[in-house]
This record gives structure tokens, sequence and C-alpha cells, in this order.
């Protein structure tokens, strides 16, 4: 019998658009409780037959649910979707149900394998033996809580574009690190210095720890809003890689600009392919023009330069 885990999240009703488009990005199929019209719903039902349960349900908050199959991560969709509310600032509670603590932390791991995301990039889960072929490059990985494992298509899109510009010697930031994934796999492909921050506490230090176990010291990371505490430096970042959300990336449009050099290249994913041309004119009227695009499963991933 297939197993599942369900993934709730309950927050103000004012933010359900965003919980549902931040819950689709994990599955498709979800279940809404949402009790704020209940009554002009149940206008001309019989006292009777209304659940007074029903009838005292708070109408202020809303309730999103997504179900994974038991193969896949809960640890990544969970860190995928706080970092998505933190970088949102939705104050929300974060559930599982189905799933003990220690499943949930170990279980899926034996589904988690190597996976190659471009041309030479092969992500390895650290408890994995893997003998890389001539010219592959190993980054491993032990997740914890944090998004980031090389699964789920907006990492892959973005390593895969890592592996096109970033050049030996570069100076790379990633905002939204997550586990770090990124910024250790641009070091691997020869970037002097690494810039990696989020907003989540947990994932900083998941972050750091990986940087430890692939021995790229050259990774730093940081507890940061944002662009809020990143470091400006002389001549600018050769690459800044955001793998967040359109909203996000939209809002960090205006500003990202200025940790950026001339010729240096800006990544954005973990974008749904329905909001990249929304996203993609706000970052044309902060003065970015495409210069690549992949796409995979519904989700885009582009690289842009100053126009």
């Amino acid at each position: 019998m297939d197993s599942w885990v369900q993934i709730k999240v309950t927050a103000d009703r004012k933010y359900l658009d965003s919980i549902t488009a931040i819950m689709s990005m994990v599955e498709n199929s979800l279940l809404t409780e949402d009790y704020s019209d209940v009554e002009q719903e149940l206008d001309g039902v019989y006292g009777d037959l209304i659940d007074e349960e029903l009838l005292s349900r708070d109408r202020t908050v809303c309730s999103v649910s997504a179900f994974i199959p038991g193969q896949k991560s809960p640890g990544e969709s969970v860190g995928f979707i706080k970092e998505r509310l933190g970088t949102l600032d939705i104050p929300a509670e974060v559930e599982l149900h189905g799933v003990n603590e220690q499943d949930w932390a170990d279980s899926w791991k034996k589904y988690y394998k190597p996976i190659k995301t471009g041309r030479k990039i092969v992500i390895v889960p650290k408890w994995e033996k893997y003998e890389p072929a001539e010219r592959e490059i190993c980054v491993l990985m032990d997740p914890g809580m944090a998004f980031g494992t090389g699964t789920h298509e907006t990492t892959r899109l973005c390593a895969s574009l890592l592996e096109d510009f970033v050049n030996p010697g570069a100076k790379v930031l990633d905002v939204g690190c997550g586990s770090g994934i990124l910024a250790i796999c641009a070091a691997k492909l020869g970037a002097e210095n690494c810039f990696a921050c989020d907003i989540d506490e947990n994932a900083v230090r998941i972050a750091g720890e990986n940087a430890i176990l692939n021995s790229t010291p050259n990774v730093k990371t940081a507890v940061s809003d944002l662009l809020r505490h990143v470091p400006e430096i002389d001549g600018g970042y050769n690459v800044c890689c955001a793998n967040i959300v359109a909203d996000v990336i939209i809002r960090m449009a205006p500003d990202v600009g200025r940790f950026v050099s001339d010729s240096g290249v800006l990544i954005v994913s973990g974008i749904i392919v329905e909001r990249a041309d929304e996203t993609l004119r706000a970052l044309k009227a902060a003065g970015w023009k495409l210069v690549d695009e992949r796409r995979e499963n519904g989700w885009f991933a582009g690289a842009l330069k100053k126009a």
C-alpha cells in the first residue's frame, strides 16, 4: 500500500492565495479549508442538518494541505514551503500528519540517489557511494530539513545554468540558499568566493555544514532577509542566483542590480511557467535582458544580463 504524508499550512485567511500558490509548487492536488463564508453557504439549510462543529470553526484562518508520496522527502518539501513562506513574510503553522519524526528524517533517504543536473554536476547523497566519470563534479548533500537535494526541477534548472555561467575565479551570490546546494555547485565549478544567505537560520546552519562536507571553505553563509544583509563587493558579484518564487524575484528586481557586476549574470528560478512572462517584464523594467532559459515540468529558470 502506498504511504502518503500530509503537509498542512495554517495561517490568516488573507494569505490564502499566496499559500495556495506555494503549496501548488509541491503538489498539484490540494485540500483547502476555508470557513469564512460557511454561514452564507449554509443559508436555507435546515438547522438540524448543520454540524455545530462546522459553525464553530475560526473564520479568520485557512488551511491548505498537500499530500506527498512516501518516497519523496518530507524534509525537502517542508523546507521548500517554509523558505517560501519566509520570503513572503507569511506567519504560518506547518504541520505533518501520517509520519513520525524519525520516519520524516530518514525513511525517504532510500529513494534519494545520485542525480546529474547538467553536463558535469552530480548531486550525491552523503550516505551513497558514487564513482564519478571523467570530468564529472560531485557535490555531496545532506539536506536535513532544508530545501535543496537536487531532486526538484527548480534546483536542477538553476544548477545547469550555473555550469554555463560560473567561470574560474568568479564571485557568486546565492540568495535563498536553502541547503547551500547552488553555492557549493558554484564553488566546485571554480568560483573563488560564494556568499550564501537565507532567512531561515536552520537552512543557513545546514548550508554551512554542507560546505564543510564538500571541503569548500570559500562558501560563506549568513542569515539575511533577501538582500538586506548581503555585503556589496568591489565590482559586484559575477553571478547571482535566486531560486525563490516569482513574487519575491519581482520584489527584488529593482535592487539586485547593484550587487551584480556590469558584465555579470542573474540566474532566477523557482518560477512556474505561467508567471515567467510577468517575472521577465519586471526584470526588463529594472534593466535586465534574458540571455538563456530552461524549462522542465512546468518550471522556468532564466539567465539575465544588464541591458
